[in-house]
């Protein structure tokens, strides 16, 4: 995508152009999962599916903490962008790699007790327990390697090239799917296998991406006194640790929710994950509008327009609650066949259909959620976002508190939709009056 000028009316033909692109792009993500889940669930043993659910929300823990090197290198790409400052766009660039590498180090030396205290966390039987400690503590070695892609690709977000976002994530996905059918339904690795594909595929992204990077390197690079300029290094600070915040919270909530699940037994934990594989895949189509908010948001913030900024919440929340409808229909009509390709066992597919309405409604009620958590990023009102999230956490477990005792995993269900829709209401509450102090600023 073209660069045009922050102040130049925002069209729904430039929203989309970021949009479409990162919505094809975020969906070939959850089909890792689906595929994941459904190499593994082939094999007809509910241990090793909850094994790689468990797996993969302790790894979402640690990763997702880092969440900031995406969302806050998009928000202050996009805030230099509306500035017209080049230099600083790659001083952005050059914080967040450097930070992606000294946390990714940090995570591969200390994976042995995150790995134990994840696993404590989650819960499930021994077998369950053992399954999901060879999928974490195998993932955990690629984290030098994620944290250096999101930081890339958040980078690529902010400045609205959309299609290199695309192209970037086509790679890490299809890489990810094609190796692990490869360890596991050929070479019979089982959940190892899975964790070891996800390893080779981050390295074949972050190579194509330093490739890319380099061959269409442009424009003046910051000197080291930038890139280590203390007020900006103090302003990521801030944002990172608000984006950290919410994000341990949004994923212990996640955790929360599989830890009910696994102490149901392990018919249950399964039946959950494969709904949650199926609602993450379609809410993925909401993701590409709340990455057009942060690229928009961020943009107009940069520039000072209040126009553009309403402009942007506007088209990007309707974009949003359109494919959120369109999703729960493609959910309710195609949810069944989905679980029956997932899963080869009676048990949790009788399990799954006995709660995939709960699933069907969850596009519903967590679209604006995503979208503010968008526009929130863009804007860089992130302690906002974080405290909200820590309130809509509270909401989840008072709920849950008075439903699960009364409805079992129906009142689980439940408990989880008010959470996703609390935290989009509650921080669109705000929006009018964050808006009027940031614009009204000299």
């Amino acid at each position: 995508m073209s660069e045009t000028p922050a102040s130049a009316p925002l069209r729904l033909a430039d929203v989309l152009a970021v949009a479409v692109p990162m919505t094809l792009g975020y969906l070939t993500t959850p089909l890792v999962g689906l595929v994941a889940t459904a190499v593994v669930g082939r094999l007809g043993d509910p241990v090793a599916i909850g094994g790689v659910a468990l797996g993969a929300i302790v790894c979402d823990l640690v990763f997702s903490i880092f969440y900031f090197l995406r969302a806050g290198t998009t928000a202050l790409t996009a805030q230099a962008h509306g500035r017209g400052d080049a230099i600083e766009r790659h001083a952005v660039l050059a914080r967040a790699g450097l930070l992606a590498l000294v946390a990714g180090l940090a995570i591969v030396l200390l994976r042995g007790p995150i790995v134990g205290l994840g696993v404590t966390v989650v819960g499930g039987d021994e077998a369950v327990r053992a399954a999901t400690r060879d999928y974490a503590e195998i993932r955990l070695l690629a984290a030098p390697l994620i944290l250096a892609n999101q930081a890339i690709f958040g980078w690529y977000l902010g400045q609205g090239r959309a299609v290199v976002g695309l192209l970037l994530q086509l790679v890490l996905n299809t890489a990810n799917i094609v190796l692990a059918i490869l360890f596991v339904s050929s070479w019979g690795e089982g959940v190892a296998g899975v964790a070891k594909a996800s390893l080779a595929a981050e390295a074949i992204a972050l190579a194509a991406a330093v490739a890319l990077s380099v061959a269409r390197a442009s424009g003046p690079w910051p000197e080291r006194r930038r890139i280590l300029d203390l007020a900006a290094l103090s302003g990521l600070a801030a944002i990172n640790r608000d984006i950290m915040i919410r994000t341990a919270v949004l994923i212990a909530a996640f955790a929360f929710f599989a830890r009910q699940g696994a102490g149901q037994g392990a018919a249950i934990l399964a039946a959950n994950a494969v709904l949650e594989k199926l609602f993450l895949f379609v809410s993925y189509f909401l993701d590409g509008f709340a990455a057009a908010a942060e690229t928009f948001v961020g943009r107009a913030v940069g520039a000072r327009d209040r126009a553009a900024f309403d402009r942007a919440v506007s088209l990007t929340t309707r974009g949003g609650f359109a494919l959120a409808a369109f999703a729960s229909v493609v959910l309710a009509l195609a949810g069944g066949t989905a679980i029956d390709w997932m899963t080869t066992s009676v048990e949790v597919r009788e399990e799954a259909l006995r709660f995939l309405p709960w699933a069907v409604a969850t596009p519903l009620a967590g679209v604006l959620a995503f979208e503010m958590d968008g526009v929130f990023i863009g804007a860089t009102w992130t302690r906002d976002m974080a405290r909200m999230m820590v309130a809509s956490l509270v909401v989840y477990l008072a709920l849950w508190a008075v439903l699960f005792p009364l409805f079992g995993n129906h009142g689980l269900w439940a408990a989880f939709l008010a959470f996703l829709g609390m935290r989009g209401l509650s921080l669109s509450m705000l929006v009018p009056r964050r808006a009027k102090a940031t614009f009204a600023r000299p």
